[in-house]
């Protein structure tokens, strides 16, 4: 069986998912390949949701922004920008391809410019292989829980 990546996509909920929104009402086809997550800004997607996507077995992360000048919230997509950068020098460190993670911009109805991206990411992931950095935990189906308890420690 060929190998078929798995990608996280954490889609903008105000242009890029809406694009995404767009292609589907279009009935344009994409690679089932991604997994969308929606978050309010591109601004707000942490550098550990990407580090953990992959420690639990993605093969690829996009990151989908809305094009420049055109943020909700003035300059997230700017900041998200930045953060994607300093990661891609930290995870190639790491021995982790730099095509692995990805960044674009999606305007609200360019459902043609999302499945672009979806194909080119999954192309690219799939050209380079499994990624082979899973948790053991996550492999062997459980996780480990923090120390002093699921709260770490903190009392409710």
């Amino acid at each position: 069986m060929p190998f078929e990546p798995e990608i996280i996509g954490f889609l903008c909920n105000w242009c890029s998912y809406e694009g995404a929104d767009a292609a589907g009402r279009a009935r344009l086809a994409y690679p089932p390949n991604l997994k969308a997550v929606r978050v309010m800004c591109s601004g707000r997607v942490d550098p550990r949701f990407i580090l953990s996507a992959f420690k639990s077995g993605a093969d690829g992360v996009l990151v989908l922004a809305c094009p420049s000048g055109t943020c909700h919230y003035r300059d997230g997509n700017r900041q998200a920008f930045a953060r994607h950068v300093l990661l891609k020098k930290v995870l190639s460190g790491l021995g982790v391809a730099e095509d692995r993670i990805g960044f674009e911009s999606v305007s609200t109805g360019d459902g043609a410019r999302f499945v672009e991206i979806v194909h080119g990411m999954t192309q690219r992931v799939r050209s380079l292989g499994p990624l082979d950095i899973v948790s053991p935990e996550i492999k062997m189906g459980r996780r480990q829980e923090a120390p002093g308890g699921r709260n770490g420690g903190v009392e409710n």
